[in-house]
Order: structure tokens, then sequence, then C-alpha cells
């Protein structure tokens, strides 16, 4: 089982200028510990869950690409993007760049968005939500023809893409998650187009399994391996006890949990990444090898 994290506070005592300095420490940390993969949300607004509004937020992509270049080994992508700020076709690009120059490390993160709030205050189409799901699957199907080289035209209810061309192409073709736990489309969306879910960790254990086995029937539905698609959970660091935190995460195991994503409350905190490599070290033998569609590619050196 593989453990990652989702940097979600950028508060720090010196303002802005200790944001970098503060989250490049954790990156470099978080490697050293043997964390799977980042995941900072990409939004533009702080949301509720940890902070007001006007707390700080950095931009998922400049954030992923930055923490790239600090490392070598740990993965990369945004939880999640909303499909509605992002045209697909610049989204694409913008993230194949940060799979080529990272080695082949990037994920797709991607979702049918919610943040109303954000999408106002910056002037940013906020259509219902139909249509964002709407979105959703035309990006998700886009995703699939510019990461796979395919530049014959697309046309969709709401993208034309003439020539969706994608040179470089990506190291490794970009695995794609798609967060949410929406029964009818989400998970649908998954089986069809996905390499990876994302739900809920704090929901209880026998609903998290029931949404993984809506999953597993719309993969059967799809005449697709249940087994192909890597399950992943968001949930929050607690404590910093080593016995709870294994004890915990091997229940998810035993649930089909593959990655569990942690969100990180105090970047600047250097007993978490103690914690997190202790925790790591035990953990790493439970549940399955992932996929080999997911796993890292040997890139040449420099």
């Amino acid at each position: 089982m593989h453990i990652a994290l989702h940097p979600a506070v950028f508060t720090t005592p010196e303002g802005p200028a200790g944001i970098g300095p503060v989250l490049a420490r954790a990156v470099t940390r978080a490697e050293e510990a043997g964390v799977h993969s980042i995941w900072p949300m990409d939004h533009f607004f702080q949301i509720p869950v940890h902070g007001p509004s006007e707390d700080p937020m950095l931009e998922g992509y400049a954030a992923i690409a930055w923490a790239a270049a600090l490392t070598t080994r740990i993965e990369l992508g945004t939880l999640v993007t909303g499909v509605h700020y992002r045209h697909p076709g610049v989204l694409l690009k913008t993230l194949t760049t940060v799979d080529v120059l990272s080695g082949g490390r990037s994920w797709l993160g991607v979702g049918a968005g919610w943040n109303e709030e954000e999408s106002r205050g910056l002037g940013v189409p906020f259509p219902p939500m139909k249509e964002r799901f709407e979105r959703l699957e035309e990006t998700l199907r886009i995703a699939h023809r510019m990461f796979d080289g395919d530049e014959t035209p697309y046309h969709g209810a709401h993208y034309d893409l003439e020539r969706p061309m994608n040179h470089p192409a990506p190291v490794r073709r970009p695995p794609v998650m798609v967060g949410g736990g929406g029964e009818r489309k989400t998970l649908r969306y998954v089986a069809e187009y996905g390499d990876a879910c994302n739900l809920f960790e704090f929901m209880p254990q026998a609903e998290l399994r029931r949404k993984l086995d809506v999953l597993r029937g719309h993969c059967a539905d799809l005449d697709r391996p249940y087994d192909e698609i890597v399950r992943t959970t968001t949930g929050q660091i607690r404590d910093l006890d080593v016995a709870r935190a294994v004890d915990r995460f091997g229940r998810l195991s035993e649930l089909g949990v593959d990655i569990a994503m942690l969100d990180l409350p105090d970047p600047s905190d250097e007993k978490v990444f103690d914690f997190l490599a202790d925790v790591i070290r035990q953990v790493a033998p439970l549940g399955r090898p992932l996929p080999e569609r997911v796993r890292p590619v040997a890139t040449p050196s420099p």
C-alpha cells in the first residue's frame, strides 16, 4: 500500500515569502520518507474545510511543475482539476509538459468541479452541474486522444478541437484519476475512461466498500477488469501515533484501497515526515502491487 500527500494549507508566519522555502522542505522530506505522490488541490481560493477563502492558495499546475524540479521520484497530480475552468486542450498540453520535464511522473486528476465562489470571484463561467458532467466526459475522451497521439478532429457538444496535437508526447501516458463518488456518472466515468478513483476516507467503511462495489459493477458492465483501477482515498493526519495509523491503513488495504492520500495541514511540521517514514515502512507490504499501467518508467540519465 502507498501513502500520498495532499498539501492544503499554505499559511506561514513569514507570509508569502515563507511559502516556497517551507513547501520545498516538505516536498523533499516527503520524497525521502517514501511518499508515493504529491497532490495539491487545483483551487484558486482556499476552501472552507481548511480555512477562509482569503487564506493563501497556490495555483495547482505551477505548484506541481515547481515540485517536479525539486524531486526525482515522487509522482505529481492535482486533487482535482475542476473541468469547467481549464480548457481540455490547454490542460492536457500543460500536464504533458509536466510529465516530460519530470521524466514521466504526472497524473491527470480531474472532476466535475464545485466551487462556485472562486469561479464567480475570478470571472470563470460556472455552468450547471449537468453541463459540468458533460464537459468532464468530453475532457476524458479528449485526454485519451491527446495522450495516445490521435490528432483527428474532435467535435463535441462543448469542445471543438480541429487538431489535438500533443508534441512532445508524454514520457509515460499519464494515469487518469477521476475524483468523486457519484454512483451513476462519476464512478462510471472511472470505469470507462479512468485509471484511478478517489473517494473520501471519512465515510463509514461499509459505505466505502459499497462505493467500490458500485465501481466494480460499472467495470463488469463495460467488460473492464476491476483490478485495472487504482483505488485511492483522501483523509487526514489525525495524530502521529504510528500503531494507530498502521491499523487504519491496514483496514483500508483490506477494502482494496491502493493509495491513501492524506491532508498535510502544516507543511512546516518536521515531525510529520518522520512519522510518515515509519508508517510507510510498515504498510508498504500490504495490499497488491499497483497495476503496471501506472508504475514509473525508466528514463535516461542526464
